[in-house]
């Protein structure tokens, strides 16, 4: 979605005719997100900041394509879902009980293992996270909170976060402090802390387990941070370069122990990983895209203008759906209840005193949706019950979401200029 938007941005699509793919891919993350069945190193599900960088990102790029066509109803549904998704990045993915770095409490965290549907288990402080690659018989299961990653550099790269943003600066120090290596050729970064991935102690080879070693790649993403912040590059392009071997081949990872000859291991230089690594080339190329431009390539100008620079309030709004059933929502929010077919739904904001019947709106992306703006003095539980139209079956059960009045007047503040979709009512006998 990203590439296909930013073709379109240059008029290079030629006669290639993109939206149906667009309209596929729109559905499919809203529907199945915001957990990840893999993070970026195809090892953990959860909520991982670099996948929900990437998801925002493409959402609001989906959405122009909507609108190009005229369809703006849609394109604001799949806008307010970004919007939902960005405003919960911290509380899913950032700890308040940081222990690696003394004096940093709140930081980002490789991935939130969260996986119920009713979202009990969400809370970054909690989780356990269970990871690859570890040696027979050795511990494998560390508290989520303890294990990091520099994953949430891609909130930057798309324009999702400043790079000013003080959870973001503290990130990097944990990061530094935790996985970065100085070698002669200049600085890398280990992908997570207890990584198993990677050549082993002695230098023998991974097989199927050993230990994470420092990636090129990551020093490319740490050069595209710095131009971000305003910067100079030059010191990661020139690592990148000299971590390369041969007619200019970037690897994997490079070795980060002591000098082992017997199997032609140097600190510094390459280890029996992939080489060339594509994506590593490919972070190069950027890179020095970026460096000429003086600008991060990757930058989606909307991402950033909605969630950076951006003066318009977004109201708050809460997403329900069969697999992500949100537990609570603030006083004065918005309750969107979600379905992947048309349903009426059956609801009451007053322990059944009184109940109300609301059909659902539908979408060009093949979701349906009900919203209950909910007033700031709301108290009582909101609970619901589904009539299925197609088949003119009930679920057969109630859901409940709680109220919060603690952030009541954060949320009338920030509804404020948010003008929820028409609906049908019905009455049903």
């Amino acid at each position: 979605m990203l590439l296909t938007w930013r073709l379109w941005k240059d008029k290079a699509l030629g006669n290639f005719l993109p939206f149906e793919m667009v309209r596929r891919a729109c559905g499919l993350l809203i529907r199945e997100g915001p957990i990840t069945a893999q993070d970026r190193w195809e090892e953990a599900r959860g909520y991982s900041p670099s996948t929900l960088a990437v998801h925002i990102a493409a959402l609001i790029c989906g959405a122009e394509f909507f609108d190009d066509r005229g369809e703006h109803a849609t394109a604001e549904f799949i806008r307010d879902y970004a919007d939902f998704l960005e405003s919960h990045i911290e509380s899913w993915t950032v700890t308040t009980e940081g222990s690696l770095v003394p004096g940093i409490r709140r930081h980002y965290i490789r991935v939130n293992p969260a996986s119920a549907a009713d979202c009990a288990d969400e809370d970054p402080n909690c989780g356990t996270l269970v990871l690859a690659n570890q040696p027979p018989g050795a511990r494998n299961e560390y508290p989520a909170k303890e294990i990091v990653d520099a994953g949430f550099l891609e909130l930057v790269r798309y324009g999702i976060r400043s790079a000013n943003d003080p959870i973001i600066k503290d990130s990097l120090r944990v990061i530094d402090a935790v996985l970065k290596v100085d070698t002669p050729y200049g600085p890398a970064w280990r992908r997570y802390n207890h990584d198993g991935y990677g050549q082993r102690e002695d230098g023998s080879s991974y097989t199927g387990w050993g230990k994470g070693r420092p990636w090129p790649l990551l020093t490319g993403e740490r050069g595209h941070y710095e131009i971000a912040a305003g910067r100079d590059a030059t010191p990661y392009l020139r690592a990148l370069e000299n971590f390369s071997q041969g007619i200019g081949l970037i690897p994997e990872q490079t070795w980060d122990g002591p000098d082992l000859p017997n199997y032609y291991l140097r600190f510094g230089g390459t280890t029996d990983a992939a080489m060339p690594l594509i994506w590593a080339h490919s972070e190069y190329v950027k890179l020095h895209r970026s460096a000429a431009d003086h600008r991060v390539f990757d930058l989606v100008e909307p991402v950033y203008e909605r969630y950076v620079t951006g003066t318009g309030k977004r109201g708050t709004i809460e997403v329900w759906k069969p697999n992500h059933q949100v537990q609570t929502v603030p006083a004065g929010a918005l309750l969107r209840i979600q379905a992947d077919s048309p349903f009426l739904l059956h609801w009451t904001s007053d322990d059944w005193q009184n109940s109300k019947d609301t059909r659902s709106q539908g979408t060009a992306i093949g979701i349906e949706f009900v919203d209950i703006p909910l007033p700031d003095t709301q108290e009582n539980v909101i609970r619901f019950t589904f009539l299925w139209m197609e088949e003119n079956r009930w679920e057969g059960r109630d859901y409940t979401v709680n109220v919060r009045q603690e952030d009541a007047a954060k949320s009338r503040r920030n509804l404020r200029g948010r003008k929820a979709p028409g609906q049908h009512v019905a009455t049903v006998g």
